[in-house]
């Protein structure tokens, strides 16, 4: 063969090993790693949080991504993330798995793909008991303004369903829990069982906190991966549904929110399909 013809064939060769790289899928390069690496967000307990002695990231997710990586035969590698970074560090392939309060909306389900529900969360707003008089329904927020995670769905609720509200954003939960502490805000909107770690937390200061009794929606919780990853999907719904049918599902659950946790709280629901 000639050197012309040959200089022809490089930028061919060089698209058909380009085209071989995008083709390849997320569970064959796990498998071949030998590593899952989850992104959670390390500050939101009992999902997935610092353990004050062993300073290992622990909690409710993380146990669903064990139960992953152990049933693909690799190891688990946590990576703490922001919540407005879920599904950047996702769409840009830092990590594998997103499992860090990811609740299920209809835009980040263009975006992103999402397993099976483990979780539903009631979202709900937080306020001074010193307000509870004025404040006793979400609409009574209506023209105020109210604290949230930055790209947070609970951020995007209260602009959605409380009128002319004005939603004062931070970067993690502690921030908006001390906004509303510090009367810039009147209410924190978050998930049912963050915001009652915050108010437990109040009972020992001089601003003490009230949860809004009904919540302002409730939504799925589910494992987000990246768009076309239907092997891994597939097996992570194989994972979750594993779980729920062999009982040990309601076994994490009890270890994170049973009568003798911090959060106790009785599980009503069950691992299903995400019906959007």
């Amino acid at each position: 063969m000639s050197i012309k013809k040959v200089l022809k064939m490089v930028p061919l060769l060089a698209c058909l090993g380009m085209a071989g790289v995008a083709h390849a899928d997320a569970l064959s390069d796990i498998k071949a790693r030998g590593t899952l690496v989850c992104g959670t967000l390390g500050t939101s307990e009992p999902f997935s949080f610092q353990d004050p002695k062993t300073r290992e990231v622990v909690g409710y997710e993380i146990d669903l991504c064990k139960e992953v990586a152990d049933d693909l035969g690799v190891k688990l590698e946590v990576k703490m993330i922001s919540v407005a970074a879920r599904i950047p560090e996702l769409a840009g392939g830092r990590v594998d798995l997103v499992a860090a309060n990811l609740g299920w909306s209809p835009d980040r389900a263009k975006q992103i793909d999402y397993s099976y529900q483990h979780y539903v969360s009631p979202q709900k707003i937080l306020i001074r008991r010193a307000d509870a008089g004025t404040l006793k329904t979400n609409a009574d927020l209506a023209g105020k303004r109210v604290s949230a995670v930055s790209g947070s769905s609970s951020e995007a609720g209260a602009k959605r369903l409380i009128p002319d509200v004005t939603t004062v954003t931070f970067k993690d939960p502690p921030t908006a829990f001390i906004a509303l502490q510090q009367r810039k805000v009147s209410g924190f909107v978050g998930s049912e069982l963050m915001l009652l770690k915050f108010k437990q937390q109040a009972e020992s200061s001089p601003v003490k906190l009230d949860i809004i009794e009904d919540p302002l929606f409730v939504e799925p919780w589910g494992i987000g991966l990246r768009k076309g990853e239907d092997a891994l999907r597939k097996e992570v719904n194989k994972v979750l549904s594993g779980l729920e049918s062999s009982g040990k599902m309601q076994t994490i659950y009890d270890r994170w929110f049973g009568p003798d946790t911090k959060f106790p709280s009785k599980r009503v629901f069950k691992v299903e399909e995400i019906k959007g």
